[in-house]
């Protein structure tokens, strides 16, 4: 079984390069920089008898967070992204080998690292509490990446469907689990990863294909007015949390992601779509343009890579100055950001140089096994996203089972031919 199942493409000319966006491109790199930012800034830390505590900087100011968290916008636009660079490809399953293997190739080296490193630190003499702390917080970041497969994998069935019965459809699925999960059943919450994600991912399918046109000025306001407001009236009527982002002690509307995220969405893509103009006008700007080139092709690797920068920084703050977390706001607090900034980039920075040449897979690709491929990639990034890189059996395991993956998707001669990209069709 495989993807080149899928109905066959319409007949058309030959492949081209998908157009470049520059507002996707923008939204893209601007939501995984802000990502970036949020998490650097969000841990509290202290150190006591060798165990680490860990708090949210945010927790007091939550309303931040229906602007920090993103990720909305970027699962948009990579719907965006993905429709335009299917429409180019020169199948369905080999668009979807493509893209498996760059969201795949990454990891290679994160894993590398990190399955042996908790053994090298805690043989160094670091507590085993805080190595694994830091070994489970760096796979955590893996869940994007899963659900991205998931996203990536349906594309070619759901770019061809009606979203005007699709989305309903996902819209009303992420409610009844809402339903059902604040019912008591906490677990069937992660049905919406698929029912939340996936709609949101859809919304970019119908931005690719022009359908978003009418969405600027008068209207778009009013959307982002409509879907801040209905996020409010769902925090003041619960059972929702008015952060957008997991607290400590608190029901999350991120894992699982809740319903709640869909008005979030709402009012951030007509706060993005009112000013498209300008962010248009500002990304053809040579500097900007510029940064984009720069960001662009590296930001898988930037996003993998940044919580090792926080661990690294943080365990050289702590073990080797004594240093924790001021309290949150104080003047101790805003001093130390600049420096504590400054240094995770003077970090991400190494990290980047070291490892962004795997941001692209070597070898050509092969849409022969692209389903097998799919689940034990898929298989690999949520083992990796529960476990994270904690000392055992299940790293060692989906660190082979992402190996496996990659090595179905990889292929020779013409099934392997790749056809012309832009920037603004790549993953990350």
């Amino acid at each position: 079984m495989s993807l080149t199942a899928l109905p066959p493409a319409p007949a058309r000319t030959p492949a081209s390069p998908a157009p470049r966006d520059r507002f996707v491109d923008l939204l893209r790199v601007f939501g995984m920089v802000l990502v970036v930012a949020q998490h650097w800034t969000m841990p509290v830390l202290a150190l006591a008898g060798g165990r680490l505590t860990t708090g949210n900087a945010l927790a007091g100011v939550p309303l931040i967070t229906w602007i920090s968290q993103v990720m909305p916008l970027v699962f948009f636009a990579g719907g965006a992204a993905n429709a335009m660079s299917l429409r180019s490809a020169s199948s369905p399953g080999l668009w979807a080998a493509r893209r498996l293997r760059r969201l795949a190739w990454p990891v290679v080296p994160l894993a590398a690292v990190w399955v042996p490193l908790p053994y090298v630190l805690e043989g160094l003499g670091l507590p085993s509490q805080p190595v694994e702390v830091a070994a489970r917080t760096v796979g955590q970041l893996l869940w994007f990446l899963a659900v991205y497969l998931v996203a990536v994998v349906s594309t070619p069935w759901l770019v061809r469907a009606r979203a005007s019965r699709v989305l309903p459809l996902l819209a009303a699925g992420a409610v009844l689990t809402d339903v059902v999960r604040f019912s008591g059943v906490e677990a069937a919450g992660y049905l919406n990863v698929v029912f939340v994600w996936l709609a949101v991912h859809q919304v970019g399918f119908r931005y690719a294909e022009g359908r978003l046109a009418w969405l600027s000025g008068a209207r778009a306001a009013g959307l982002a007015v409509a879907g801040f407001g209905m996020v409010a009236a769902l925090v003041v009527a619960g059972p929702y949390p008015a952060s957008m982002i997991g607290m400590p002690g608190m029901v999350s509307n991120m894992a699982p992601p809740s319903a709640c995220l869909l008005p979030l969405f709402a009012g951030q893509l007509g706060l993005a779509m009112l000013l498209r103009p300008a962010l248009v006008s500002l990304a053809r700007r040579p500097r900007v343009e510029a940064a984009l080139a720069v960001l662009a092709p590296r930001m898988m690797t930037l996003y993998l890579w940044h919580m090792t920068a926080l661990v690294t920084v943080a365990g050289v703050a702590m073990f080797g100055f004594g240093l924790v977390t001021p309290a949150v706001g104080s003047f101790s607090w805003w001093s130390r950001v600049p420096l504590w900034l400054a240094a995770l980039v003077i970090v991400l920075l190494a990290l980047t140089g070291l490892f962004a040449r795997f941001e692209e897979p070597p070898g050509p690709a092969s849409a022969g096994r692209v389903v097998a491929a799919a689940v034990l990639i898929g298989g690999a990034l949520t083992t990796l996203t529960a476990t994270g890189f904690a000392p055992g059996v299940a790293p060692v395991a989906a660190a082979l089972a992402l190996a496996a993956g990659l090595r179905l998707t990889s292929g020779s001669g013409a099934a392997g031919h790749r056809s012309p990209r832009s920037a603004s069709s790549r993953i990350s």
